[in-house]
């Protein structure tokens, strides 16, 4: 998956504030919430799992597709949908 990120004038001189280079900082700050997102999907399928006796999912990878499979998570586009459903919006 490829995203591309467009900044203003602004936006782009106020990164080069806080980063050397803007780019490696935005993969950076990308690969940090991914990290986060990947552990708390994994705790909660393995937890998931053990509670209903099924087999653990050997690798990392395995255990995200597992827990979206499984319904253990959901995008987070779904969640928002469902919240709005909940709402009547």
């Amino acid at each position: 998956m490829e995203t591309t990120i467009i900044l203003t004038a602004t936006e782009a001189l106020a990164l080069s504030y806080v980063a050397a280079d803007p780019q490696d900082y935005v993969k950076s700050a990308m690969a940090v919430s991914i990290k986060r997102a990947e552990d708390e999907i994994v705790q909660l399928t393995v937890a998931h799992c053990l509670d209903n006796g099924i087999a653990v999912p050997a690798t990392r990878d395995a255990i995200v597709a597992a827990a979206f499979d499984l319904g253990v998570v959901k995008t987070a586009e779904a969640r928002n949908a469902e919240a709005l459903a909940q709402q009547g919006l």
